[in-house]
């Protein structure tokens, strides 16, 4: 049987969050790379249809943000429910290297914050990353729930509408078939 009316509604479904999630992604951290890398894929399979995302893997780090040490983060899944966060900081910060990356791209030029040099690498190091590392640690990476909100709202439109593209796919096979048997 071919099921052209239900592939293109996933297809339809797929993309809608896609462009959501990268909506809501740019309104919160603007254009970047993570938003460029969402993306879908419906395949037909033995049992039916899969539909797949892909993103960089850091982005399940900004959808369900990470707990701190002091503060655990929580966010909410696309079933409207609060979850605690799967990631944890535990003993160790983000790195204080590409923090002071991100400090000099952003042109963030603190004053009163000595540089020193890391022990590991001999690259100059800014205090400043320092400081916003174990304050990262402590406190976590807020949730920002970019994907599981789409994910949501097609969660529920497929519970409605599912049946009904899958009726319209059946009913044009039995027409197809009956026709071709006369």
């Amino acid at each position: 049987m071919n099921a052209n009316s239900l592939q293109n509604y996933l297809d339809i479904v797929a993309k809608q969050v896609v462009k959501d999630a990268q909506r809501i992604l740019r309104s919160a951290k603007g254009d970047t790379a993570l938003g460029a890398s969402i993306r879908s894929e419906v395949q037909a399979t033995a049992k039916g249809y899969s539909i797949s995302f892909y993103m960089q893997d850091y982005g399940a780090y900004l959808d369900e943000g990470v707990s701190g040490n002091s503060n655990p983060v929580s966010f909410t899944n696309y079933k409207g429910m609060t979850e605690a966060s799967r990631f944890q900081y535990t003993t160790k910060g983000p790195p204080i290297d590409i923090l002071s990356k991100w400090i000099k791209k952003k042109g963030i030029k603190p004053e009163g914050f000595g540089r020193g040099r890391s022990k590991d690498t001999g690259q100059y190091l800014s205090g400043f990353a320092y400081l916003i590392s174990k304050k990262i640690k402590r406190e976590g990476i807020p949730s920002i729930s970019f994907f599981q909100l789409p994910l949501g709202v097609a969660y529920n439109d497929l519970q409605q509408n599912l049946v009904k593209k899958f009726k319209i796919d059946v009913t044009n096979y039995l027409v197809s078939y009956t026709k071709n048997r006369k």
